[in-house]
């Protein structure tokens, strides 16, 4: 089907199509504020399951008090993976009531499996060694939680 379209609303067309095309397919992230342990730490926050899948995929770098929370509909045993993954990253897997289940570490690019130790609801991505430099363990609380949205 070929669409005949006036010459006087051909530049209009173009620039309505060039804005269409060049808008994000998704709305940004929410971002939100966590104290892990007692420490700050601004997250992106994965609620959704298109931002879930993709997490901090192709990104380079990320701040040093960043990361990205992910929150799942319900508690489950969950696994992270780095498929298209740049930067290494820590990883915490936290329940309902916000007590940190485990820690891993997770090297870029690969598809190995990091999996809780229980039933999760939250997982904490960070930059590598962000729990480990701040002495953060298995069983210390993560507060703000609440304050996310829920999954979809």
């Amino acid at each position: 089907m070929v669409l005949a379209v006036p010459a006087n609303i051909k530049p209009l067309l173009a620039i309505f199509l060039g804005l269409l095309l060049s808008a994000p397919l998704r709305a940004e992230m929410p971002v939100g504020q966590l104290t892990v342990s007692g420490h700050k730490l601004t997250v992106e926050i994965a609620h959704t399951e298109v931002a879930r899948s993709k997490g901090l995929m192709f990104r380079q770098s990320m701040g040093v008090n960043d990361g990205m929370l992910f929150v799942f509909s319900r508690p489950g045993n969950y696994s992270m993976w780095m498929m298209n993954t740049d930067i290494p990253l820590s990883v915490a897997f936290v329940d309902e009531q916000g007590s940190i289940l485990n820690i891993e570490n997770m090297a870029p690019r690969t598809a190995n499996a990091h999996r809780s130790a229980g039933a999760a609801k939250y997982a904490i991505e960070t930059n590598l060694g962000w729990f480990a430099q701040r002495k953060v363990k298995a069983g210390d609380r993560v507060l703000g939680l609440e304050k996310a949205p829920p999954a979809e």
